[in-house]
């Protein structure tokens, strides 16, 4: 078992796990973000997140970039994660009983995010041939990733009372059309980061508002050999997306203890999946009101 401490909190990690990069490297503060807006100048005037910026756009121009996504997207991202990230899925059978549920009620599927393209990771891994709907943090919406986040079904959180009106009401939208969501929980990105950070309870909150089921994803990393040191660099390793049993809502409970309750019972399979045995994170401290 790998072991270590994050200030004075101790941590343990199955031998088969393999890190690629030294733990205490990482921040102590679980949300700092690590990656920030990347040429926010190539955004000529840019986006406002409030109750103008279009959370359902209509126009043709999107319509258009959102068919021509689909084939850059899921052709050619999908290639990327298959050759040069070796993507492996297991897990897919913990769906099989649910079946009937996530065809009826859709899904808000979790995961930790650990890579740039995790969310083509995950999308490949439960639904390939349909796109998410994600909420993301909205600063990168007027950055050079612009395209690749509007078209891959990602839905910018916005930063205003009214606008965040807005941005609930096209959610429900998209869930009504059967739209999965997917949701980063731990809410900024840390690369190839092995242990399972704080959960911020939206996404929970919308299964239960939604009364759907919570997918519980884990992405683990492999060590690169044999022929994949030929597409990638040492440093960035393979990677196996874990898909684990769904969490039920229980319509029963109030929304805050219901969110409380998913939010610990996805926490216990995704680490399950990740061969994490003791987390460095406390569990009183998981649950924010974000």
């Amino acid at each position: 078992m790998t072991q270590g401490n994050i200030e004075g909190r101790p941590y343990g990690i199955e031998d088969d796990i393999f890190i690629p990069k030294d733990i205490s490297e990482y921040p102590t503060d679980p949300f700092r973000r690590l990656v920030e807006v990347e040429n926010p100048d190539d955004v000529e005037g840019g986006f406002s997140f409030d109750s103008s910026y279009p959370y359902i756009d209509r126009s043709l121009g999107f319509r258009f970039n959102w068919f021509i996504g689909f084939f850059v997207l899921w052709f050619g991202a999908a290639l990327v994660n298959k050759v040069k990230f070796g993507l492996r899925i297991e897990g897919k059978k913990n769906l099989r009983p649910y079946r009937k549920a996530l065809r009826q009620k859709g899904a808000v599927a979790v995961s930790n995010h650990v890579y740039r393209m995790d969310a083509v990771c995950v999308n490949m891994a439960l639904q390939p041939l349909k796109r998410f709907i994600i909420p993301m943090y909205s600063k990168h919406f007027n950055g050079s990733d612009v395209w690749f986040l509007r078209y891959v079904g990602g839905i910018p959180v916005a930063e205003t009372r009214d606008g965040m009106r807005k941005f609930d009401e096209a959610m429900d939208h998209f869930h009504e059309k059967g739209r999965w969501a997917l949701v980063f929980p731990e809410a900024v990105r840390w690369d190839f980061y092995p242990l399972l950070r704080p959960f911020r309870k939206g996404a929970f909150t919308l299964a239960h508002k939604w009364n759907c089921p919570v997918v519980p994803c884990f992405i683990t990393c492999r060590e690169r050999k044999g022929i994949y040191k030929w597409f990638g660099k040492e440093s960035e390793p393979l990677l196996t997306v874990h898909v684990c049993e769904p969490v039920l809502p229980d319509p029963g409970l109030d929304r805050k203890k219901d969110s409380v309750r998913m939010i610990t019972l996805c926490r216990e399979r995704m680490e399950k999946a990740g061969g994490i045995l003791r987390n460095a994170w406390p569990q009183e401290s998981l649950v924010t009101d974000a």
